[in-house]
């Protein structure tokens, strides 16, 4: 950010409403924050790519306008002999103007591959994508007993749980959950990106960065808001208009990511493609307005506590600093909802020093006998199982009592299922029978 830094927009605005953010609308090159020289590189990789386009195509292709910015860039390039006017199709001026791409443009075009690969719309300043995150920041989102309940009205969780979860939520930083496996921390945890997540936000492509390219649009861990089909007064995206706002940014819902024991520590920085020779935005960049799960924490390849460090400067600065492949740092707002979600012991993963960081730490535990049977009602209603008291009585019995296991909350969803497959295979009606219990049971449970 020019003139203010992100550490002092943070202790500035730290109890200020978010003002919201509408991508600007371009009108002349200077508008876009990006070097003529580099759009000139820019537009001669596209046409290289994909061969004659129309000055409309590609200024769909670099989703710039192409009134006073793609037109502009053309007539520079026109001027240099590295593209021509191969024919008109269908109308006058550069829209309707296929553009050809010359011989001595083809060597300059392979010349910027050679650095650079990436054809896609054009990337936004750094500087202008750190003030929009600022601006569409949720940090003071409140959220209510009322909004848990609702959320978590498909979970069945022991009061004591829930008076917890609302609290973690509303700080908005930092959430440890553990605990043994199959009782819903992942599912918990997706319902806090439920909560939090609301409303969409917009983000750019790409990111633009000393020439250097960050792609950060993600179609997987993305959802793009679907175009409104008619005027909206509420969405400035829909109104029909010759000034469109920014088209190189894209609207989402609010990200909800999930990493799990493949992250590293380099997922977390920027990676440079060596074969692409751009960059890929790490996860926590990708989820900035949102939430992001690390789910099985302790499971990864590196070391729980050097994860843990990796996260101690954003968690507590709300700031993050990635590094470039040429050694330059570089600041991005950190505007996340961290969970941590693990089945192992606390103290076999990190010391109480490190547990002190983490904002909101949340045990889930084993539901109880009346838990356990309401949650085995509710999923054998979704499966079609014919309930039965008598049943879930002799299940505990033998397969619980007898050979001393605990209730796990996921155990009534699997065993209806092994119940709706025998069921099936028997040709009988799914019913929770002393005779389908035992045969679910005894090919879903394994001694260990």
């Amino acid at each position: 950010m020019s003139e203010l830094t992100l550490h002092d927009f943070f202790n500035q605005n730290s109890q200020s409403e978010p003002s919201g953010f509408i991508p600007p609308v371009i009108k002349k090159l200077e508008d876009t924050g990006l070097p003529l020289f580099w759009l000139q590189d820019h537009i001669l990789k596209i046409l290289y790519y994909q061969g004659n386009l129309t000055g409309s195509q590609i200024s769909d292709a670099l989703a710039l306008p192409l009134t006073g910015v793609t037109d502009s860039v053309l007539n520079a390039l026109k001027q240099e002999k590295l593209v021509e006017i191969k024919t008109s199709l269908g109308g006058y001026g550069e829209g309707a103007y296929q553009y050809l791409i010359t011989q001595q443009g083809i060597e300059r075009a392979k010349n910027e591959i050679e650095r650079n690969t990436y054809a896609g719309p054009a990337p936004v300043p750094l500087s202008v994508y750190n003030q929009a995150i600022l601006s569409q920041g949720k940090r003071n989102k409140t959220v209510t007993k009322t909004d848990v309940d609702v959320m978590l009205k498909d979970l069945v969780l022991a009061s004591a749980i829930v008076e917890k979860l609302g609290p973690a939520v509303n700080s908005g930083s930092s959430i440890f959950l553990y605990g043994p496996p199959g009782n819903g921390k992942t599912s918990i945890a997706r319902a806090f990106g439920g909560l939090v997540n609301q409303g969409t936000m917009y983000i750019p492509y790409s990111l633009f960065i000393d020439g250097q390219v960050i792609k950060l649009f993600d179609e997987i861990n993305h959802t793009r808001v679907a175009p409104a089909s008619k005027i909206d007064p509420n969405d400035p995206m829909s109104v029909v208009s010759s000034e469109k706002p920014d088209q190189r940014w894209v609207q989402i819902y609010r990200p909800f990511i999930v990493v799990g024991g493949e992250l590293t520590l380099n997922g977390l920085d920027l990676v440079f493609n060596t074969d692409t020779k751009y960059y890929e935005a790490p996860f926590q960049v990708k989820a900035n307005g949102g939430s992001l799960l690390i789910d099985d924490f302790g499971r990864q390849l590196v070391r729980p506590v050097d994860l843990l460090n990796r996260w101690i400067v954003p968690l507590e600065n709300k700031i993050d600093f990635l590094t470039l492949h040429t050694g330059k740092k570089i600041e991005i707002p950190f505007d996340v909802m961290v969970v941590f979600s693990t089945n192992l012991p606390p103290k076999d993963l990190v010391d109480e020093a490190f547990l002190r960081r983490l904002r909101h730490k949340i045990e889930i535990t084993d539901p109880s006998l009346q838990e356990y049977r309401q949650i085995f009602i509710r999923m054998a209603e979704s499966k079609k199982i014919e309930y039965s008291d008598d049943g879930l009585a002799h299940l505990l019995r033998e397969w619980y009592e007898k050979p001393g296991r605990k209730l796990r909350a996921s155990h009534p969803r699997d065993i209806c299922n092994q119940i709706t497959d025998i069921s099936r295979y028997l040709d009988v009606k799914p019913a929770m029978t002393v005779q389908l219990i035992d045969a679910a049971a005894s090919s879903f449970f394994v001694e260990l």
